[in-house]
């Protein structure tokens, strides 16, 4: 089906129907959110997944919205799914959660920002969720990512820390780590987005993240040209470790910017676990 001709026949259906549809006219066929109980509180997530496996089976990627954010926007404005066909992808949903920079209260959703913080409970659903997908579907366990904005960035970081066996690149997006936490992560190729004029979480945070960052991963001082596109400036920096480190910065704010799911995937193609 074309998708002039899809929009045409769309434009007549409910919109539960017609996402479901859409999904399965280009491809997928899981396009369902699931839920899970953690410790009594139910989570979810949008998965969005190929029709058929390849022989080795799906790359997996975790997609994680920023403070205040859900799933379903995550989905529209993070649409990794739609720059690799052949990857199973989960949108997850936070919860309440106080912000260290805005939201004291906690009346927005968001993610735990350290180690135990929340008792832990987005580290839980984490592993819930991955272990569920590994049953459903068929995953190459050498090819787990994970990426997120701002507070999602910030808990991609957190699973580096606490989960650094699970993934073989993460792509954290105008955020920056607790003190100490990636200090004690294992090292992997990081790829980092981060705006120049972020009023939110201010470059020069995001500059000391990255140097932290190159520390862990024994990168190199000099970087090299990486694949940029519109806004986008990337700088692959080697590591000793084989695992490099790519900063792709813009000169807005603390924005998501529209060209970087596209970035975020070719970097997660170059990389799997040894």
């Amino acid at each position: 089906m074309r998708l002039r001709q899809f929009i045409q026949f769309a434009l007549f259906l409910p919109a539960t129907l017609l996402f479901v549809l859409f999904f399965s006219a280009f491809g997928y066929s899981d396009t369902a959110t699931r839920s899970w109980e953690i410790d009594g509180v139910k989570r979810e997530a949008m998965v969005v997944a190929p029709n058929a496996a390849p022989e080795a089976g799906s790359p997996l990627v975790f997609v994680f919205h920023g403070h205040g954010g859900t799933m379903g926007h995550a989905l529209r404005t993070y649409p990794i799914h739609e720059y690799w066909s052949q990857a199973v992808v989960v949108y997850m949903q936070g919860l309440k959660t106080p912000g260290k920079l805005t939201d004291p209260e906690g009346k927005r959703s968001g993610w735990q920002s350290g180690p135990t913080d929340q008792n832990d409970r987005d580290l839980k659903f984490f592993d819930a969720v991955l272990a569920a997908i590994k049953k459903q579907h068929k995953i190459d366990e050498k090819r787990i990512y994970a990426t997120g904005h701002s507070n999602g960035g910030g808990f991609t970081y957190l699973l580096c820390q606490t989960r650094g066996d699970t993934f073989a690149a993460i792509a954290p997006s105008g955020a920056a780590a607790l003190k100490g936490e990636i200090d004690a992560a294992k090292s992997l190729p990081v790829l980092h987005v981060a705006g120049e004029n972020d009023p939110l979480v201010k470059f020069e945070w995001q500059k000391l993240m990255i140097a932290r960052v190159k520390k862990l991963n024994q990168c190199s001082d000099e970087g090299k040209a990486w694949h940029s596109t519109g806004r986008l400036t990337g700088t692959e920096f080697a590591s000793t470790k084989g695992a490099p480190l790519v900063t792709l910065l813009h000169n807005g704010g603390h924005e998501f910017p529209s060209e970087a799911p596209a970035l975020i995937v070719s970097f997660f193609k170059e990389h799997r676990k040894p």
